[in-house]
């Protein structure tokens, strides 16, 4: 059965899809240019050395030193945020953390393999990224340049995450070949764009990952970001001129890494449907955790985020 709670959205955040249904979307063809376009830019980007820079904050949190990270990436944009190093054992991995919508107030204690570092950085226009004319505001900044597929906001953010991965291993030279991600809703999205033309990653995690299945997302009522994008549609018309380009289904097809996903039954900002496209998507090796909700507060949240990081523990330490 759909998963159901009482809320007060006037529409269903759960559509009334079942677990079997969801597991039966198909991802979007992509058009046929689809890889060239993505290549391109990492080729571009690899080009750039990030140059980052560390600063301990003199505090110690939970076997961690944590420092003030600032890297630069393209378009002039000065991305910083985070990075944790253990205080006791050699750094033999990393991890790069992508955040949601909401931004970036801290750094996740939670998921720390053993001897990994941990970066994470706060996504151009963002919470410690801020970059004007950029809007902080999630219903603005999925809109930037929206209607210019090169410069949409979104290829930026990707950059932001191959450049982060460059900066984790100018910093850790050993962690190559030993370096994962783990992004939730906007970063498991913009993750799922960055990780099929970088080999650099060797797996990841997305938690109840945006972007997926555009045309479906559209058509299907949701609050936040999504519905910035539909009423610019209603608007403009034109719309999938950009997004064929960024949809994280579509990506998800051209992804080799092994893959782990929470994908939720219910969720108003970001329509199940859209979710389990990208992990239907995926080749194997890939693992499927079902939340019965996101972005949504519910009855057994805190058992399942338990038992979901127990499975990212074991999933990251066959980094």
């Amino acid at each position: 059965m759909p998963a159901s709670f009482t809320h007060s959205f006037n529409f269903d955040p759960a559509y009334g899809y079942s677990l079997d249904e969801l597991l039966a979307i198909t991802p979007p063809m992509p058009p046929a240019d689809f890889a060239a376009f993505w290549q391109e830019r990492y080729a571009r980007t690899m080009q750039m050395h990030p140059r980052p820079r560390i600063k301990h904050t003199g505090e110690e949190v939970d076997g961690f030193e944590v420092y003030d990270l600032r890297y630069f990436s393209t378009g002039n944009s000065v991305i910083r945020g985070w990075l944790l190093v253990p205080q006791d054992q050699p750094v033999t991995r990393g991890l790069v953390f992508g955040h949601g919508y909401g931004g970036c107030s801290g750094p996740d204690f939670r998921l720390k393999p053993a001897g990994a570092a941990l970066l994470f950085p706060c996504f151009r226009g963002l919470s410690r990224s801020q970059h004007p004319p950029v809007s902080t505001d999630p219903a603005y900044h999925v809109l930037h340049d929206i209607d210019k597929p090169e410069q949409y906001i979104i290829g930026g953010c990707v950059e932001d995450i191959w450049l982060a991965v460059s900066a984790l291993l100018k910093l850790f030279p050993a962690v190559r070949g030993h370096v994962g991600y783990s992004g939730i809703s906007f970063g498991g999205g913009i993750g799922a764009l960055a990780l099929p033309w970088d080999e650099r990653i060797q797996r990841a995690h997305l938690n109840v990952p945006t972007f997926g299945n555009h045309p479906l997302r559209l058509q299907l009522p949701t609050i936040g970001s999504g519905a910035a994008v539909q009423r610019y549609q209603q608007q403009h018309g034109n719309v999938m001129q950009t997004l064929q380009y960024y949809d994280a289904a579509s990506a998800a097809g051209f992804i080799r890494q092994p893959m782990h996903i929470a994908a939720a039954l219910f969720d108003p900002a970001v329509a199940p449907p859209g979710q389990f496209a990208i992990y239907n998507a995926l080749p194997e090796p890939k693992s499927l955790f079902v939340q019965e909700a996101g972005h949504f507060n519910y009855p057994q949240q805190a058992i399942q985020e338990q038992a979901l990081l127990a499975e990212l523990e074991s999933f990251f330490a066959r980094l």
